[in-house]
């Protein structure tokens, strides 16, 4: 890796940046992407503009750092062949990143990143992070908006006692909340560490400050606890479902049972012979 993403070679110093995560789809094909300005292989790095810098993670996000909206469009239509389940909807994380020799690599509350020196390795750092704090945005919104499809139907279950009649319906929410469920249980891993700070654990300080600032480890394990629920009312639902299914099928036999014992007992009545 490089010590500066800079196509002159000069350390980009006293330089305010913007970086951008936008989350494209649900996974980015980036195998055999090669190109000869590669920075990083895990996550794909590589330089991009006048003195830009892009990172791509396979769950979907693409990381912009000191690009034009020109440079950025152009990156994006490059790479739309290789969204798989693109959304319609980009979600996006943003941050400024200023470059101060006087200062440690610091976040202030409200402030803008300080980073002491510009480095690959400090960008894809930074990129991690704001890659995370977009997808979980996103997945935290679908979350939200599976709860409120499910919540009138579990209201009228608390209110009435009995499930709602429209059975398709429910099915269709529970699809929905389990589909849901699926698709974020395992799309990224928040807890893990970029691969970068294996090579560079002076840098482990400028990841957990990042980590407090974007808050990934909470909202994480907010977000696997909306799932629990989650999941755990959609079995709910289904069980319900399964009850009044199960009910039905021994009321049926029981009254076919019923109806078995009457026309026995009106044969002997009768004296007709029994089939």
């Amino acid at each position: 890796m490089t010590d500066t993403i800079s196509s002159t070679g000069m350390p980009m110093q006293n330089q305010r940046l913007t970086a951008r995560a936008l989350l494209l789809g649900d996974r980015l094909d980036v195998a055999g992407l090669e190109r000869s300005d590669v920075l990083s292989a895990t996550p794909l790095a590589f330089r991009a503009g006048q003195d830009g810098f892009v990172a791509l993670f396979r769950y979907g996000v693409a990381v912009l750092v000191g690009l034009t909206p020109l440079e950025e469009d152009e990156v994006i239509r490059g790479l739309r062949q290789r969204i798989q389940g693109e959304f319609s909807r980009h979600e996006e994380e943003t941050a400024i990143i200023e470059i101060s020799p006087d200062r440690d690599d610091q976040i202030p509350p409200g402030g803008p990143i300080y980073l002491k020196k510009l480095s690959t390795e400090r960008l894809i750092v930074i990129a991690d992070a704001l890659s995370k704090s977009a997808t979980l945005a996103r997945d935290e919104r679908e979350a939200t908006a599976a709860f409120e499809l499910m919540e009138p139907s579990v209201q009228h279950v608390a209110a009435n006692g009995r499930r709602p009649s429209d059975r398709r319906k429910i099915l269709k929410q529970v699809g929905q909340a389990l589909l849901v469920r699926q698709r974020m249980s395992g799309r990224v891993a928040v807890e893990e560490k970029p691969d970068v700070l294996w090579d560079r654990p002076d840098l482990e300080r400028l990841y957990a400050r990042l980590e407090d600032e974007y808050e990934l480890k909470e909202r994480a394990a907010a977000l696997h606890r909306k799932l629990d629920v989650l999941g755990d009312t959609a079995q709910a639902l289904t069980d319900i479902i399964d009850t009044e299914r199960s009910l039905r099928l021994e009321l049926i036999i029981v009254l076919l049972i019923l109806f078995e014992i009457f026309i026995t007992f009106y044969q002997m009545y009768t004296g007709a012979p029994s089939h």
